[in-house]
């Protein structure tokens, strides 16, 4: 992979196949517990830290029981969605962002979706992630 004017020679090993395999197969495994509302695996990937955040459409959530609560209050049930310009960069072996745009099934606007994700000791985990429509305005 080339290196970039700005990584530290020999330091930065930017979407490592291998490591891009691992993101990917944490962000389509959320994908799945998402859309089937699967309350215990969204909790589980999740770091279990008080500095995770996720900040929604509607809601701004600090730390992983905010997360967690915010999940078993929900109702929304299982629901489909589009996903489109799906992009997973990985730095090194222990970091990589996951951004996504979509299209859910019975809404009239996109949406985007953003993760960044560590390796920990109980493998990747999502440490902050953003939800948010396109074409709402302020």
């Amino acid at each position: 992979m080339p290196a970039f004017a700005d990584d530290p020679p020999g330091r930065l090993e930017v979407n490592l196949p291998e490591i891009v395999a691992e993101v990917r197969a944490v962000f389509d495994c959320y994908e799945a517990a998402l859309t089937a509302n699967d309350v215990p695996v969204l909790e589980a990937l999740f770091w279990r830290s008080p500095h995770a955040t996720r900040y929604g459409v509607g809601e701004n959530l600090h730390g992983w029981e905010e997360i967690a609560a915010f999940r078993r209050a929900r109702s929304t049930g299982p629901f489909r969605r589009t996903l489109q310009r799906t992009v997973i960069t990985t730095f090194g072996r222990d970091f990589a962002t996951a951004n996504t745009e979509y299209l859910r099934d019975g809404h009239d606007r996109p949406g985007r979706e953003t993760k960044t994700l560590v390796r920990t000791a109980d493998g990747w985990r999502i440490v902050s992630a953003h939800v948010s429509l396109i074409g709402i305005t302020v």
